[in-house]
């Protein structure tokens, strides 16, 4: 929420006489038309009221009044906003400029508009409903109506056009017509069948005859002549005369198809040519059985020439196969005897090597220099053991000044880091962080590892206000996803107990431009000394207060974007300390 100054008396009087009148002067008040939340004040009310269309065209009794027309888009005033500067503008236009520019200006005076004094003007928008209005189906309708009743007088108005209600129907009629067309002229009205008596569309009817009612008459399609209802055609087509049906001696051959009524007329037709054709089949075999009868004595005279050739083959082959066997026998004795004499040569040289092998190796068989080798190895592994007990000791050593070497670093580290704190630290209620990594922070906001970033402590002085910054890159509440949010914390000091409370002074919050042009973006609020957030601190700190708003991710990371540069932003809080006491 945006931290509020406290209102002077004057605004506070205006604003509540503006809410008494608006009460009594209307009984209801649009609920569905709100203000966004950064210009809600104090004179909004539940009541319900009467409403127009905004961007419509009206045709007034008498011309419109400039006080009744929009500062931005000139238009009749729709839920009208009125702002520090006495200027109207409709609720959307309103909104509009503070989407535009992180600054809204008024486009008449160019004064800035302040969210705090902007108020939703019940007593202009009393006066712009009240307003009459001829009915824009004028001159047929000669009707004239306030521009809050407009939208009821329309319902109601006899010229009006209006959409057909039936089901299908694009068709507009003029509301005094449109009885007669849903009964008489609309193609999409519903009419009784008057074969099956059912509803039915209009333009429907002849289709539903022809393709759906089960007690429309037709005549057989398959051409017997015979009327009957939709509903029994699929049982008259079994029964039909006149359909094709396949020939009952299909699956021996018949691919005929023929109708139903003359099924026996083609059956006789049809086993009398087939036995015609057994006949003829019969007198062919019979003359191909003649033939093979002769082909059968023809090949026994053949079978039995070759049965004595046959004979005379394997009195040939006995006697050949006796002497290949004897010739085999000898093969096998010579190739054994050939194979022993190739193995007793290779043995014998085998023999001569190991003969003079064995004579060159005589003289390397004396033990005694290997065995004085072997002593002197084991007299070192001796000492190496002695020297074992020591590295065990030595080790235990080594890990306790690991320990505490560990222990000076860490504390090394934790001063290295507070004297860094310490050289940083500004005691004039100015601090400027500055933030680097800005793409790896925001990601890690993001994916909700780290929502949000505080700076290093400030003070408004030696002995003042203990102070620090914390940033949403993310955005936190109504800028969660689209902004940056940036707030301002109040910490618990050591000189709390000297300081006046609660803290009073003005607030800016600043991102800096980083092109030299000093374009910085500057937001400004004064501490609610009612709020929570800038009493005594109780606890570490107090809640964080600031704008949830601060600056759109759009502006701050488009292409063109002059606050980004490395990767680092840099953000500036600027404390007040006009009529702070210094300790």
């Amino acid at each position: 929420m945006w931290m509020e100054s406290i209102p002077t008396h004057t605004q506070y009087l205006f604003c509540l006489a503006c809410f008494l009148y608006s009460s009594l002067s209307m009984a209801s008040e649009d609920l569905a038309c709100q203000v966004p939340n950064f210009y809600i004040r104090q004179n909004s009310t539940n009541a319900v009221s009467l409403d127009f269309e905004p961007d419509a065209s009206y045709q007034f009794v008498e011309i419109l009044e400039d006080r009744y027309k929009c500062t931005h888009c000139h238009l009749v005033l729709h839920n009208p906003h009125q702002t520090g500067c006495g200027h109207r503008f409709c609720q959307r236009c309103i909104a509009s400029l503070r989407e535009l520019s992180v600054i809204p200006t008024c486009p008449v005076d160019k004064e800035i508009i302040k969210p705090h004094e902007v108020f939703k003007d019940n007593c202009c928008k009393r006066e712009v409903l009240n307003l009459q209005v001829y009915c824009r189906n004028s001159p047929a309708c000669n009707a004239k109506t306030s521009l809050g009743r407009y939208q009821d007088h329309l319902q109601q108005c006899l010229f009006e056009s209006v959409q057909c209600t039936n089901e299908g129907c694009c068709e507009k009629v003029l509301q005094k017509d449109l009885k007669e067309h849903l009964g008489l002229h609309c193609n999409y009205r519903k009419e009784l069948c008057r074969y099956c008596n059912q509803p039915v569309t209009s333009i429907n009817v002849k289709t539903h005859e022809r393709r759906d009612c089960p007690e429309y008459p037709l005549i057989c399609p398959h051409g017997c002549t015979q009327t009957i209802l939709m509903k029994e055609a699929e049982e008259h087509i079994l029964v039909c005369p006149a359909v094709e049906i396949d020939c009952p001696y299909k699956q021996y051959g018949c691919p005929a198809k023929i109708k139903r009524g003359k099924v026996l007329e083609h059956e006789n037709i049809y086993l009398r040519e087939h036995m015609l054709q057994i006949l003829d089949r019969n007198s062919k075999l019979e003359d191909q059985i003649s033939e093979l009868y002769k082909n059968l004595e023809h090949k026994e005279i053949k079978i039995q020439h070759l049965a004595d050739m046959v004979k005379k083959c394997e009195k040939e082959f006995r006697q050949f196969t006796q002497l290949y066997s004897k010739n085999n026998n000898l093969l096998a004795s010579t190739q054994t005897l050939a194979i022993h004499i190739d193995k007793s040569a290779c043995l014998e040289t085998q023999v001569r090597q190991l003969v003079q092998m064995a004579n060159q190796q005589q003289s390397k068989f004396d033990l005694r220099p290997l065995l004085e080798t072997v002593e002197n190895i084991k007299q070192k592994v001796a000492f190496l053991e002695s020297y074992e007990q020591r590295l065990v000791v030595l080790e235990d050593l080594s890990s306790q000044h690991d320990i505490h070497l560990g222990l000076h670093k860490a504390q090394l580290n934790k001063n290295e880091e507070r004297f860094k704190l310490l050289e940083g630290t500004s005691y004039n209620g100015k601090l400027i962080w500055k933030i680097v990594d800005y793409k790896t922070k925001k990601k890690e906001a993001v994916e909700g590892s780290c929502l949000s970033i505080f700076s290093q402590p400030f003070y408004t002085s030696r002995c003042g206000y203990r102070l620090s910054a914390r940033a949403y890159l993310n955005g936190d509440g109504s800028g969660k996803g689209t902004h940056v949010s940036l707030y301002f914390v109040v910490m618990r000091g050591e000189f709390d107990s000297l300081l006046p409370w609660p803290f009073r002074q003005k607030v800016t919050l600043m991102l800096l431009d980083q092109s030299g042009k000093k374009n910085h973006i500057v937001e400004t609020f004064k501490a609610d000394p009612n709020s929570s957030s800038f009493k005594r601190p109780e606890g570490e700190m107090n809640v964080a207060s600031g704008c949830p708003r601060f600056v759109p991710h759009t502006l701050l990371e488009n292409a063109k974007s002059t606050y980004i540069k490395d990767d680092t932003i840099f953000l500036k809080v600027v404390v007040d300390l006009t009529d702070l006491e210094e300790l």
